[in-house]
C-alpha cells in the first residue's frame, strides 16, 4: 500500500509498504478515500511540532474512509460502511473519555498526522470506537471535513460560545475551512453574521454564503466597522482563530458580557490583554480545541440536512504538497481535499 511520509521539514515522500495485518479484537481496518487539509498539516510540514515526534511520519489529520475489514467483537460496523475517524488517539478509559469529553483525554497518545502516523495512506487499523458512521446521502469527500473543520466549529459555537438564535456574531477569516463553516452554521440558526476577508474576491464568496456584512480587514480597521454596524453595541460572539494583533481588536468588537471563542493563532500565538477592559466589560474568553465524538456525529447530521462544506480545490495524493502550498498561501476559500 501507499503512504505519504514527512521525512524532514517541507520534505514529503510517497512510499510503498506492506499492507497492515488483519485488525485485532475491537479494531477495524479502513481504506482511506479522502484527506482534508488543515493548518495543522501546514504546521507539521513546516516542522512546528509542539511535542517530540519521530520521522518519518505519515501525514494527514482529517479523513474519510470505507471499512475494509472488522476485527473480533466489532458489532456496529461491517465491510463497506462509510466512516470518518477521530483525529487523536485517545485512551477511551479516563474520566474525560468516559464522559464524552474526548478532546480532554487525560492520556491521549497524540494527534494523527502530527504526533502519530496519520491518514495519508491506503489502509490503517484503529479502534472501532474512534470511527463514526457517515450517512448514505453524505459523500466521502464532504465527510472528510467532519472531524476537524466541522467538528471544531460545532464545538466552538455551541458547546463553548453557546450561540443562540438571533444573536450577532463576528466570524473571522470567511475563506478558511472553519470560517466558512461557521458562517453557514450561524446563518442556519438565524444569526446576523459579520465576517472578515482579506480581499474583495473572497468578499463576494462570503456574501454568497449568506454573510450579512463583509469587512476587508486589509483596507479598514474591522473593529471600527463592527462598532458602526452594531450602533456601538457590539456583537454577542466573536469566532476567533487568528490571534496576533487582531485579538484585542476582536475583544473591542464585543458587547458587554459578550463571548469570544478561540481555537487558533495563525497570525501569532502571543497577545497582551488589558485586564481592566476585560473585567469591566465582563467579557468571556473561551478556549476551544478540537471536538468530541458527539460533535462529529452532529456535524454529519447537519451535512445530511444540507449544510455542506465549501470545497476550494481537490488534489491527488501525489500532489499533496501542492495542496499544502495552496493552503499556506492563504488564497483558499473553503477546504482543500486530497483524493485517493
Amino acid at each position: 500500500m501507499r503512504q505519504l511520509q514527512l521525512i524532514g521539514d517541507r520534505k514529503l515522500e510517497l512510499v510503498e509498504v506492506p499492507d497492515p495485518a488483519a485488525p485485532a479484537e475491537g479494531e477495524v481496518q479502513v481504506r482511506i478515500k479522502a484527506v482534508a487539509l488543515n493548518h495543522l498539516d501546514v504546521w507539521g510540514y513546516r516542522g512546528m511540532a509542539f511535542a517530540k515526534r519521530k520521522l518519518p511520519l505519515v501525514v494527514g489529520a482529517e479523513a474519510s474512509a470505507e471499512i475494509a475489514a472488522v476485527g473480533a467483537g466489532v458489532k456496529n460496523f461491517k465491510t463497506g460502511d462509510k466512516v470518518v475517524m477521530y483525529g487523536a488517539m485517545t485512551c477511551g478509559q479516563c474520566t474525560a473519555c468516559k464522559e464524552g469529553r474526548d478532546n480532554l483525554c487525560e492520556d491521549v497518545a497524540g494527534i494523527m498526522g502530527f504526533h502519530l502516523d496519520g491518514f495519508a495512506r491506503d489502509l490503517i487499523n484503529l479502534p472501532a470506537r474512534l470511527c463514526v458512521a457517515v450517512p448514505d446521502s453524505v459523500s466521502l469527500r464532504d465527510a472528510a471535513c467532519a472531524p476537524i473543520a466541522f467538528g471544531t466549529t460545532e464545538h466552538m459555537l455551541f458547546d463553548n460560545a453557546k450561540l443562540k438564535p438571533g444573536e450577532t456574531i463576528l466570524v473571522h477569516a470567511a475563506g478558511s475551512g472553519i470560517g466558512s463553516v461557521a458562517i453557514k452554521m450561524a446563518k442556519a440558526l438565524g444569526c446576523t453574521v459579520i465576517t472578515t476577508v482579506g480581499d474583495d474576491a473572497k468578499a463576494e464568496k462570503a456574501k454568497a454564503l449568506g454573510a450579512d456584512h463583509i469587512i476587508n480587514y486589509k483596507t479598514v480597521r474591522f473593529e471600527g466597522v463592527v462598532r458602526k454596524i452594531t450602533k456601538k453595541k457590539g456583537v454577542d460572539v466573536v469566532f476567533e482563530h487568528v490571534g496576533g494583533e487582531g485579538f484585542n481588536a476582536s475583544l473591542f468588537c464585543l458587547k458587554r458580557g459578550g463571548r469570544l471563542v478561540t481555537c487558533g493563532s495563525t497570525a501569532g500565538p502571543t497577545v497582551t490583554i488589558n485586564l481592566m477592559q476585560l473585567f469591566q466589560q465582563q467579557y468571556k474568553i473561551l478556549a476551544s480545541f478540537g471536538c468530541n465524538m458527539r460533535n462529529i456525529r452532529d456535524c454529519l447530521a447537519k451535512m445530511e440536512g444540507g449544510i455542506s462544506p465549501i470545497i476550494d480545490s481537490e488534489f491527488a495524493l501525489t500532489d499533496f504538497e501542492r495542496g499544502l502550498d495552496r493552503l499556506e498561501g492563504r488564497q483558499v476559500f473553503g477546504k482543500v481535499i486530497v483524493n485517493f
